[in-house]
């Protein structure tokens, strides 16, 4: 099965070479290219789409910006001509960063990522229920989204507390929010995002996952007792 993939570039020669590099790939599917956000974002929104060829610096709207109007992103390979970009890139759970002038071989490397992560997806069971991929020291991590006790803010880091492990993952807690279903998790406090179905108890001031008494900023309590009936119902 191919990868539906869109490229995004303002510049016209850099986005015909890259759509060149798709449509020569055996396992990749040009979905189509575009010179700016607000067209891209409608065939994300309108199109099944697994992977995006994504540059940075664009009128009205940068890259980023596209990003974070997605609620659901697909993989994304950042193209930029500076490598400034690369570290903010991985906060948006890039998968790789490619620096202009693209060569070949460079590209089948950032594809073959891609196209790794994609059938380590398909490995997963309907009947364990939901998962997300996390990159952690520098391994591919399937967690499935029911083992997901809280995420905390670690620095530059964000860290994953599960029912058989923890993990450190290079992301904000905004960009981490985002790959998480908004129906299960919820963000109480500035630095920690909790399963809502873990949840023991709570008051004005903290919620219990078993011993843990994770804080919940002011005004929270209301929000997270409508979430919980929510989920209960």
């Amino acid at each position: 099965m191919k990868l539906n993939c869109v490229v995004v570039d303002d510049s016209t020669i850099h986005r015909i070479t890259i759509a060149k590099l798709v449509n020569d790939h055996p396992d990749l599917n040009l979905v189509g290219d575009f010179s700016n956000a607000s067209e891209t974002r409608n065939c994300i929104l309108s199109k099944p789409v697994d992977l995006l060829f994504l540059d940075i610096e664009m009128p009205v709207q940068s890259g980023f910006d596209l990003l974070d109007g997605l609620k659901k992103r697909p993989q994304i390979i950042v193209v930029s001509s500076k490598p400034d970009y690369a570290l903010k890139a991985f906060d948006y759970a890039a998968i790789d960063y490619l620096h202009k002038p693209i060569t070949k071989d460079r590209f089948n490397k950032a594809v073959e990522k891609a196209l790794n992560l994609q059938n380590l997806k398909k490995e997963g069971t309907e009947d364990e229920g939901d998962f997300i991929f996390i990159k952690s020291n520098l391994k591919n991590f399937k967690i499935f989204i029911s083992k997901i006790k809280w995420i905390e803010a670690y620095g530059d880091y964000v860290k994953i507390i599960t029912e058989d492990e923890n993990h450190l993952v290079l992301s904000t807690m905004k960009s981490f929010e985002n790959e998480l279903p908004s129906d299960k998790f919820m963000r109480v406090h500035k630095s920690f995002i909790i399963n809502i179905d873990r949840i023991e108890r709570f008051n004005s001031k903290f919620a219990e996952i078993g011993p843990v008494k994770i804080p919940l900023s002011r005004n929270k309590k209301e929000e997270l007792a409508q979430a919980l009936n929510k989920s209960s119902s």
